[in-house]
């Protein structure tokens, strides 16, 4: 079993200065580890940092964040991904404000029962900023806990095993502290390639680094081919002052809310092994009758699931 006291002395000594975290010995504020967790599914850290700061300059506790127009949330997390995170956040502070006194529950299952938490999320929320001993599992902790338990059941099937196995490595005397090491453990020491063992403070403990297969795992199924999606978007044009005409997406859905330029249905490139429509077929669904010309070529966005390419007719 990993000797976790060997862990929180590591973390004492290289806990990571994270703008969320709270200092050493002072009680996390529950508002920016639900904020932070909330920006984090999906998102480095790296990239969180800079948005975090944003937020919390403007919007400093819970009444403040809830009491903001929907509209202006969308527009500071612009760039962050995933939009229904914003809107699940705006509606979870309103909530949280509102009905709550502007407290958020201790425990997972409260937690769960608010929009945007997951079981992931109530966990991490619970752990850090209230000291319950919940089983937290980022992929960063997935992944230490795979190597130390030396589990080769393939993700996401492995999770329902490294949910408990996480749960045995807390220090039932300091939780979050437990949670937090474990996810700067996997993020400076139990890295996805070239994990340095050597100074890993539970490698003596650690069943892949015995038996020499710890690069190799969590194991993961073999990645799926990403589709392309095609579009004709429409750039419509103000002759007086130049103002280009946008339109606000429907709330559900890719980009949810948010202002874009109008554009045609996206389209498989392989959809029932037709060819995607022509620029003639798309000008159907363009905002304005007219002569639309056609741009100058395509410009391709990436998504977690699929290519997305976009002509301008």
């Amino acid at each position: 079993m990993p000797d976790t006291r060997r862990l929180l002395d590591w973390y004492d000594a290289h806990r990571r200065d994270l703008p969320w975290r709270a200092r050493a010995g002072s009680r996390p504020d529950p508002y920016r580890v639900w904020l932070s967790e909330i920006m984090l599914q999906q998102t480095t850290v790296a990239t969180v940092s800079d948005y975090f700061d944003k937020f919390i300059d403007r919007w400093p506790d819970v009444h403040a964040l809830a009491a903001a127009p929907l509209e202006a949330v969308l527009t500071e997390w612009a760039g962050l991904g995933y939009y229904a995170r914003a809107r699940n956040l705006h509606q979870c502070a309103q909530i949280v404000s509102a009905e709550l006194g502007g407290q958020f529950p201790a425990n997972p299952q409260a937690l769960q029962t608010l929009p945007g938490i997951g079981p992931y999320t109530a966990a991490a929320v619970a752990a850090i900023a209230f000291d319950m001993a919940a089983p937290v599992l980022d992929g960063n902790i997935e992944r230490v806990s795979a190597r130390l338990f030396a589990v080769t059941e393939p993700l996401p099937g492995a999770r329902k095993t490294l949910r408990p196995l996480a749960g045995q490595l807390i220090d039932n005397g300091r939780p979050g502290d437990t949670a937090q090491a474990l996810m700067d453990l996997g993020a400076a020491i139990c890295t996805p390639r070239a994990p340095r063992c050597g100074d890993c403070p539970l490698s003596e403990g650690c069943a892949a680094h015995r038996q020499s297969i710890a690069e190799s795992l969590p194991r993961k199924p073999a990645r799926k081919q990403t589709p392309t999606r095609r579009a004709a978007t429409f750039w419509l044009e103000r002759p007086q002052d130049g103002a280009v005409y946008f339109e606000t997406r429907p709330a559900k859905g890719l980009l949810g809310g948010m202002l874009g330029l109008p554009c045609s249905p996206w389209e498989s490139s392989s959809r029932n092994g037709k060819p995607p429509p022509t620029a003639r077929a798309a000008a159907r669904h363009a905002p304005a009758r007219g002569p639309w010309q056609a741009g100058p070529g395509e410009v391709t966005h990436i998504f977690t699931h699929f290519r997305r390419s976009k002509a301008a007719p």
